[in-house]
């Protein structure tokens, strides 16, 4: 398809395109294999990898060792990820050993025309913006369930230091917001989660750097500082590519 607007440029992917036949429907699961199968062409020779956290990530490591010699080091932005890389073969860096990353590849539980993102319904979502600031190349993996008009139908992650809690909770009712303590959940940076509900964010960047500017909150989970690069987004009649400009 032709670019529409001055963001975004689509087409359908032409390995992955025309695969059903009209009418069909094709299950989440597939569209997650099917955006993580379509980044792998983003790995070149020589590639310093990030890999982000998730269920269509989980996807993408699955078929990883396909594409294994052009792969030089390889970074994870979580523990469950590391544990998976390490079942598949791969001996997994430090950033602060691999340095910067020509490549992070991670998915969203939001996305919008402008590439910003909601991320961390994983709770991973400290060391995933880390490795995204990281990253020259951030690409992004989603099917299109995920492609919303303004962000914030999925509540959005905050990660919080615990003693910082009830404090951060009320700076969000206070911005109109429903704040929900995860339960029984730490990241693996030690911290806890709240999922903030009701939330309209129209204006990712200013309210990233708001949120942001709250004592004891680490990071919250919306990439529009650092949105991503590209795009690939599943859905019934295959995978388009998008990329912003």
């Amino acid at each position: 398809m032709p670019a529409t607007g001055g963001h975004i440029s689509f087409w359908t992917h032409p390995a992955l395109g025309d695969r059903l036949p009209p009418g069909s429907h094709m299950h989440h699961a597939e569209k997650k294999r099917m955006a993580a199968h379509a980044a792998l062409q983003c790995i070149e020779p020589g590639t310093v990898l990030g890999v982000g956290t998730g269920t269509t990530v989980n996807e993408l490591i699955n078929e990883l060792p396909s594409v294994r010699e052009n792969i030089e080091t390889v970074v994870a932005s979580s523990i469950a990820t590391a544990e998976r890389l390490a079942a598949v073969g791969f001996e997994v860096s430090e950033l602060s050993d691999a340095g910067s990353l020509d490549l992070y590849i991670d998915g969203a539980d939001e996305a919008n025309k402008q590439f910003h993102l909601i991320k961390g319904g994983g709770g991973a979502l400290t060391r995933e913006k880390v490795l995204a600031g990281a990253a020259r190349q951030f690409v992004c993996i989603i099917d299109d369930s995920k492609w919303v008009g303004v962000l914030g139908t999925f509540p959005l992650p905050v990660e919080v230091v615990p003693m910082a809690r009830s404090y951060v909770a009320r700076q969000f009712v206070k911005n109109r917001g429903q704040p929900v303590v995860r339960e029984g959940y730490l990241t693996d940076n030690g911290n806890e989660i709240i999922d903030v509900y009701n939330l309209q964010i129209a204006n990712p960047i200013e309210m990233e750097n708001r949120f942001n500017q709250i004592p004891g909150i680490v990071t919250v989970g919306i990439f529009a500082q650092r949105p991503a690069d590209r795009i690939f987004m599943a859905d019934n009649k295959g995978v388009r590519e998008l990329t912003r400009k």
